[in-house]
């Protein structure tokens, strides 16, 4: 199986044409005013404007009123939600778009039950934890406390980079992989090289 990869955190047009060209799936646009990687939903447009077709854009958000949500969806043509709080399904459906729900590893939480919270949702992306920081944190969890039933179909984020990607595709076999600041210059701004290389990795882990 091919392990889908998704570089999110995209702020400019440059990063967003080398994800593709070096064989991304899916881009991430981060619309939480906190993030660093926060974009402009009239940047994300002029960005997802001249990407070429097949590639998935996702809009991030935390919490959000439900006016910007629909303000995003309408400037972008946004084609999947991604929602990192605390949201209900209830809130995630209401859109009517096709969504990812994010879900922190906490100390406690039963994945398995987490996951049945919403069965609506396109995929479940389960992230590392830290205490008051909704995602990018730049920090992998313990990758056995996923129970196999569940690993064929999240997509694994969390401190994912060049260095340690084969290693997580070839223990947890996920549907995908999600990276932002593993690939990054700087707060923002994506290296090149280094998406090169985390592409490359999950290639090797595809054929291991």
């Amino acid at each position: 199986m091919t392990t889908r990869i998704k570089i999110c955190g995209i702020t400019r047009l440059e990063d967003a044409r080398a994800a593709v060209d070096l064989g991304a799936h899916a881009l991430g646009f981060v619309f939480y005013e906190p993030s660093p990687r926060h974009v402009a939903p009239e940047v994300a447009a002029e960005i997802i404007a001249r990407l070429p077709p097949f590639v998935t854009t996702t809009a991030l958000f935390v919490d959000a009123p439900p006016e910007q949500v629909a303000q995003v969806m309408a400037l972008t043509g946004i084609d999947l939600l991604q929602f990192h709080g605390n949201e209900t399904e209830n809130d995630c459906v209401r859109f009517k778009r096709p969504y990812i729900k994010a879900l922190r590893m906490k100390s406690g939480l039963d994945p398995e039950a987490a996951v049945a919270e919403y069965p609506s949702a396109r995929a479940i992306l389960l992230d590392a934890y830290r205490p008051g920081v909704p995602g990018g944190t730049g920090e992998a969890f313990d990758w056995s406390l996923i129970p196999q039933t569940l690993r064929s179909d999240i997509i694994l984020a969390g401190g994912l980079g060049p260095d340690n990607v084969r290693a997580a595709v070839e223990r947890v076999r996920p549907f995908a992989v999600d990276v932002s600041g593993g690939v990054e210059a700087s707060r923002g701004i994506k290296d090149h090289n280094k998406m090169k290389q985390f592409i490359e990795e999950v290639a090797r882990a595809d054929k291991s």
